[in-house]
């Protein structure tokens, strides 16, 4: 049994979330940077974009971080002819009753794993931006509240480009960080097939936390500290993202927050309640990669080419 956070001194309260992550890692073989920031994203009250190729294990990491916080989980297959009322739900009339019933759609779960979200249409798309950032939705003049905690997990496939719509801007920016797991190296890919080969790879993560307990975690983790020192060197970064002369669109406010608000969870998960700018410059990349535009003309663009010029602000905007 879990004790509550409100029984635990608090420098024990990262220990469970310490728990979840090591156990997160036994089903997501040699990936422990991609963990760790799933973990930082659901601790900070964040959703995550997701973008690699088919059948390295996105849906795994989904489905194991449900289970491990205890949660419902539901998956969205997008496809080109999907509209808003296949995610958000729709009325149906009950013979019985003489009534319209609403049936929720599978958004309305925990943890939603959105796969190849760009395979449907920006109207689709769409739907999800209120639940996304609202944590509710509107149907027929009724807003109707989602689960809390709400995830959205989104994948893409980079490499894949025909029938698909690229998000817009307002859409990727409510995702708090994009990662990539990549294929595994050789030894730990023999030891995900002979372990898992004829068995789920998420039995092997228990049920750590509850829905009830991650709430009071996110609280905690809102309660780290941000220093001016530190809030001033976080802007210095979001700033630099608007003059460099490579990019066309900076990182908006909203990714400022998205920023802080990983830094507090990476802060959390070091033991420590406050914030250092290490946290802030070692989460840049992935809160800001998918935030910027790069201008046009560009040789090389793309995720490499938006980390390089990301890179290149950090070295060259010193710690205050």
């Amino acid at each position: 049994m879990v004790t509550k956070p409100a029984e635990k001194p608090a420098k024990d309260l990262a220990r469970d979330v310490l728990e979840l992550e090591a156990a997160l890692n036994r089903a997501i073989r040699g990936k422990p940077e991609a963990v760790r920031l799933a973990v930082i994203a659901v601790l900070g009250r964040g959703h995550i974009l997701i973008e690699d190729v088919p059948g390295v294990g996105k849906t795994t990491l989904a489905r194991a971080l449900a289970k491990g916080i205890g949660a419902s989980f539901s998956r969205i297959q997008f496809t080109s002819d999907m509209l808003p009322a296949d995610i958000l739900g729709v009325s149906v009339y009950d013979a019985k009753s003489t009534e319209f019933k609403f049936h929720e759609g599978p958004v309305f779960a925990h943890v939603v794993l959105g796969d190849e979200i760009n395979r449907t249409t920006p109207r689709t798309q769409s739907a999800l931006l209120e639940a996304m950032s609202e944590g509710s939705i509107s149907v027929e003049q009724t807003t109707r509240k989602l689960p809390d905690p709400f995830i959205v997990l989104a994948t893409q496939n980079p490499k894949e480009h025909h029938g698909t719509y690229p998000l817009p801007e307002s859409q990727m920016d409510r995702f708090m960080l994009r990662l990539t797991l990549g294929y595994p190296d050789p030894e730990e890919e023999l030891s995900i097939v002979q372990d898992f080969g004829a068995s789920d790879a998420v039995d092997v993560v228990p049920e750590i936390l509850s829905a009830d307990l991650l709430r009071s975690y996110q609280d905690a983790v809102s309660r780290v500290a941000l220093k001016d020192s530190v809030g001033r060197d976080l802007l210095k970064l979001v700033r630099a993202t608007r003059e460099h002369p490579e990019i066309l669109l900076g990182v908006s406010p909203r990714g400022a927050i998205a920023l802080s608000r990983a830094a507090q969870a990476r802060a959390f998960l070091e033991q420590r309640d406050f914030v250092t700018s290490e946290d802030v410059r070692a989460l840049m990349l992935a809160v800001f990669s998918h935030r910027i535009q790069l201008s046009a003309g560009q040789q090389q663009t793309g995720r490499e080419r938006e980390e390089a010029v990301l890179l290149e602000i950090l070295e060259q905007t010193p710690v205050q």
